[in-house]
């Protein structure tokens, strides 16, 4: 579990609400279900109106990264690239097709299937890097739709509170009850504002990072994979892949 990202939360959420205990309001002061409701149901509704589909259920099942982020290691994976290397100059690039069986990564799968079957070095780097571009675009236009969520939360907001000034305004007979409508519309704006800057654009950031890092490291292992097509010696191998384990 990525532990930054719980410390993430209850630092902003908790700098927020403790910051209302100091001053000396009550927390369920801001806490509204409808004003929730309006801006959590209006945010989803338009990012749903502008994203496809499949981009949409991508970027739900990404969601999950933030918490539970992809293995990254290059470390392990230019040791994985060493032993292919040796197999590959011992026993032969065929070999390598019993390798790609139990690797569970099917873009690395994908990477050693092609060598065992005589692709040349061009032709391993064009299918992959072809692989990885679309892989990479896919997967920041499902960032996206957080980015989206994050853009449209505090206009959302901004329609609550005019809402609640409307159902406010229609009630100017009853004095004692303007203060506390005014709040209540106002509360709206904040959730708005604060679930754009505290959860939806954080969360789009996060998920490009994560993206750019795999991205980084399935680069590495295409490298890693035409220097075993071309039957490289191990010590190349490390000193032209050295930059990827900074």
């Amino acid at each position: 579990m990525d532990i930054l990202s719980v410390l993430g939360l209850l630092v902003g959420f908790g700098a927020i609400l403790g910051g209302q205990y100091l001053e000396g309001g009550h927390i369920d002061s801001i806490m509204n279900a409808v004003a929730l409701l309006i801006v959590l149901g209006g945010t989803l509704g338009a990012v749903m109106l502008q994203t496809p589909l499949n981009t949409f259920i991508r970027a739900l099942k990404m969601l999950r990264w933030i918490f539970f982020p992809l293995k990254y290691s290059p470390e392990e994976e230019l040791n994985k690239i060493l032993e292919w290397n040796h197999i590959a100059r011992k026993e032969g690039l065929f070999k390598l097709e019993s390798a790609a069986e139990f690797e569970d990564n099917l873009f690395t799968q994908k990477g050693l299937q092609l060598i065992a079957d005589g692709g040349t070095a061009e032709m391993i780097r064009d299918v992959l890097e072809n692989d990885l571009d679309i892989q990479e675009h896919n997967d920041l236009q499902a960032a996206k739709v957080f980015e989206a969520m994050g853009g449209y939360s505090p206009t959302i907001g901004i329609i609550g509170a005019v809402l609640g000034l409307i159902h406010v305004m229609g009630n100017l007979a009853d004095p004692s009850s303007l203060g506390a409508g005014i709040a209540v519309a106002f509360i709206a704006t904040i959730y708005g504002v604060a679930l754009a800057n505290l959860l939806f654009l954080p969360i789009a950031g996060k998920l490009k990072t994560l993206v750019q890092r795999r991205s980084s490291l399935q680069m590495m292992m295409i490298e890693g994979l035409i220097c075993v097509a071309d039957g490289d010696n191990p010590r190349n191998i490390e000193s032209r892949l050295q930059a990827y384990l900074s």
